[in-house]
């Protein structure tokens, strides 16, 4: 499905991804225009949303204008913004359900009220709003739709946003954040409220730490027995996004678990040899069985999406496609690209 949209919001949204996202700038620059241009839309949109709740003065009423928005764009009836014109746009011609940007925009109150959570689950609800929901837009933006699909993307999210967690803990605790589970802190003879007033590295808080990177591991592994039953021109970009995230959590290991002291940073030749060695496994280790594909269950926390998607049907002019593998990548592309906005928009925050 090709669609045509307003070639001067087009420009004001490149112009506006230009600036602070240029990872995603350059990829969409290599995509075919009917997936380069809403794809720019739909995280125009999501970018604007972040900036709106993570730098404003009122995160609450920052939040409330975003539902604004959106409820707007979903009547057909956009506020006089590119972005939000676009947005509309995409939400329509390819059938992504409300439910999915309402998701990120209620992750972004969590994040406004500065919430808690108590348990890994609570942890996973959270990650699946703020990430998981949007490599699920994304996925519908490709022409992916079949429930499989899209909750290995949502999996793919909620790993990538442990990762994050893992690594920042330090970042966060001196911003005034707590996003590892309370009740493990406990557990480790932490109470949460003392720790964060004077965060410190532990051998009880590498525990934790521990705990969360097994927890996305497990999340990653989920994301890869869907990968691996893709058709084969799918699988080499979503490998490399996924391998090159987790990579992150091997080198917090490195460091000994200290995500206090220290931020965990990849270097370009150990991103390098990562990619290389993904381009082995996925045609050994990472290559699908022959025997039936066995299906992995849709975990609680993001079946909402799943559902969400399954339950909106497609209008007879937008059938999905077959695509050729760069089409594909952008999703993941998006969402690492804008994983990692969200901590620089956090960082500097919480420097104000």
């Amino acid at each position: 499905m090709t669609i045509r949209l307003d070639p001067v919001d087009m420009a004001a949204c490149r112009a506006l991804l230009r600036g602070g996202s240029r990872t995603f700038n350059a990829a969409s620059k290599v995509l075919p225009r009917r997936v380069a241009d809403p794809a720019i839309a739909l995280y125009a949109f999501c970018r604007l949303a972040d900036d709106a709740v993570d730098l404003g003065n009122d995160r609450a009423a920052a939040v409330a204008r975003l539902r604004e928005r959106l409820d707007r764009a979903y009547r057909h009836q956009p506020m006089d913004l590119a972005a939000d014109r676009l947005f509309a746009d995409v939400v329509t011609k390819f059938c992504i359900p409300r439910e999915l940007p309402e998701a990120l925009l209620e992750g972004l109150a969590w994040d406004a009220e500065v919430r808690r959570y108590e348990t890994l689950q609570d942890l996973t609800a959270y990650a699946a709003r703020v990430a998981g929901a949007v490599g699920a837009m994304m996925t519908l933006v490709m022409g992916q739709r079949a429930p499989e699909i899209v909750a290995r993307a949502c999996d793919l999210g909620v790993a990538m946003q442990f990762t994050n967690i893992a690594r920042d803990v330090g970042e966060d605790a001196r911003a005034g954040r707590l996003y590892l589970p309370q009740s493990w802190l406990r557990e480790g003879g932490i109470d949460p409220d003392t720790w964060l007033r004077n965060p410190s590295f532990t051998s009880e808080i590498a525990a934790i730490v521990r705990r969360l990177l097994d927890a996305a591991d497990a999340f990653y592994s989920r994301a890869t027995l869907g990968i691996a039953n893709l058709p084969l021109s799918c699988r080499p970009g979503i490998y490399a996004a996924r391998a090159l995230y987790a990579e992150i959590g091997r080198e917090v290991e490195r460091g000994g678990l200290d995500s206090v002291s220290r931020r965990a940073v990849v270097s370009t030749n150990r991103k390098l040899a990562v990619l290389a060695r993904t381009l082995l496994l996925q045609q050994t280790e990472w290559a699908p069985a022959q025997n039936p594909v066995v299906q992995t269950a849709t975990v609680e926390e993001t079946r909402f999406l799943v559902e969400a998607v399954a339950a909106t049907p497609l209008r007879e002019n937008a059938q999905p496609r077959r695509r050729p593998i760069e089409d594909r990548v952008v999703w993941v592309i998006d969402l690492f690209e804008r994983l990692e906005r969200r901590d620089q928009l956090q960082r500097t925050a919480s420097y104000r």
